[in-house]
């Protein structure tokens, strides 16, 4: 589909299904329906979405409660989590989401109405549990220049300073001089390629981790 026209056909026909008489262009509106003494329903039609789209929408809100968007459906690679993520924000602003498919497949993923999401205590738990490790305030909120630093990514550069200074040495001693008590774990897992493995229990640090040294030193600051 070329053109937002194109959703037209396929929308007007999905609602004179459920009983609506339809028109186009009603006022500022893309699409309207009525059907008896029902609150009208309005459709905004785009064929992609953007923030645009959510503005009129939002707008429409002070009209009826009954507002849809209407776009082509997303394909690719990034398809799935664009519809998930637009269908996510579109309960939380009460609003309905119609997809339209290429072959003019019309698919109602949410109807209008009022939203309270459940709270993940979960992720609350690791949220919680992620502040409460973390050394200082190494991230500025925003920023990624460098990178996101972690609660592990702190615990690496703990091991790693410790090996610099006092070369190969057992797992069991990095963690008793660091405080990082899964140290001997982490280095074996080495995923940022840092630590080698000596002997068994025995570590030393690799070139790559005397420079993750020097890349993340802002942080390291902020855990010593």
């Amino acid at each position: 589909m070329d053109r937002e026209q194109d959703l037209y056909p396929p929308v007007k026909a999905l609602l004179e299904r459920q009983g609506y008489t339809v028109k186009g262009e009603v006022g500022a509106a893309d699409i309207v329906a009525v059907k008896g003494d029902d609150p009208p329903i309005i459709v905004e039609l785009k064929l992609r979405f953007t923030l645009a789209l959510f503005h009129q929408a939002i707008s429409r809100l002070t009209i009826t409660d009954q507002v849809y968007i209407a776009v082509c459906k997303p394909k690719g690679r990034t398809a799935r989590r664009a519809l998930r993520d637009n269908l996510s924000l579109c309960r939380r602003l009460g609003l309905g989401l119609i997809t339209v498919k290429p072959d003019r497949r019309v698919e109602v993923q949410c109807d209008p109405g009022p939203y309270a999401p459940r709270k993940n205590r979960s992720k609350s738990v690791r949220l919680l549990r992620e502040f409460d490790r973390l050394s200082g305030d190494p991230n500025a909120g925003g920023a990624t220049r460098h990178g996101i630093v972690t609660a592990y990514r702190q615990d690496a550069l703990k091991c790693a300073a410790y090996l610099a200074e006092h070369g190969a040495t057992k797992g069991s001693e990095v963690a008793g001089s660091t405080g990082v008590s899964g140290a001997t774990r982490l280095m074996r897992d080495n995923h940022y390629g840092w630590f080698e493995k000596v002997e068994i229990g025995v570590y030393t640090l690799t070139a790559v981790g005397s420079e993750g040294l020097k890349h993340w030193a802002y942080s390291w600051e902020e855990t010593s």
